[in-house]
């Protein structure tokens, strides 16, 4: 009994290392936002939102990375910028070291995003469909393609880019790829709102993904 113990606890050691290991040989750069800025979808607009990826990425002793939100904005008369080039070029990995994408058109056609893998900044998954609360609503203001909405798409799909809490709609993904039928991890539906009840209420917390641009 002793021996098979000693086996397992070995076993564990040696897994854990091993994680580790990945997790030192590919740095994180991409994580779901931990919490978000308490103010529903007022983000304080891309900066906003960039320092806030920055300052959780710092906390959790990830320095010398360049974080971008993937978040996608609306301009009148011409499509505004896209979250698809907001991010850089990859690859990304988890905090674990997994690998996310190898690239852009990876990460767009068939990413590895899932609730296992769309972890925090610290490791830590995010709840999802079957959790309490469900937080699985996470904001893009972007289309499957990770373009921003063409100028003629009818309605809010950012919020005012951003920078509302009140009025309006922000398009969201599903991070654990589930929930209503819908499998997109960037573009499932708009919120039914910008405030922080109205994002909780379809199943959302304010959350964003953030990915390093470096």
């Amino acid at each position: 009994m002793k021996i098979l113990k000693s086996a397992a606890l070995l076993q564990m050691a040696l897994i854990t290392q091993l994680g580790m290991a990945q997790a030192q040989e590919h740095p994180m750069g991409f994580f779901v936002t931990s919490i978000g800025l308490g103010d529903g979808a007022n983000l304080g607009g891309l900066d906003g939102a960039d320092a806030h990826c920055d300052a959780l990425a710092t906390a959790a002793r990830i320095e010398g990375r360049t974080w971008r939100a993937y978040l996608g904005t609306q301009e009148g008369g011409k499509r505004g910028v896209s979250a698809r080039y907001r991010i850089g070029s990859g690859p990304w990995y988890n905090a674990h070291g997994e690998l996310v994408a190898s690239d852009l058109d990876e990460l767009h056609l068939s990413p590895n995003i899932i609730k296992r893998t769309a972890v925090d900044e610290n490791g830590k998954k995010i709840n999802g469909v079957g959790d309490n609360p469900n937080e699985h609503d996470i904001l893009t203001g972007s289309m499957a393609d990770g373009m921003a909405y063409f100028p003629w798409a009818e309605g809010d799909h950012t919020c005012s880019n951003w920078t509302s809490n009140g009025e309006g709609s922000a398009q969201v993904g599903h991070h654990d790829r589930h929930g209503g039928g819908n499998t997109s991890w960037n573009s499932a539906h708009g919120s039914r709102g910008c405030g922080q009840e109205a994002l909780n209420g379809t199943g959302g917390a304010g959350l964003f993904y953030c990915f390093a641009a470096d």
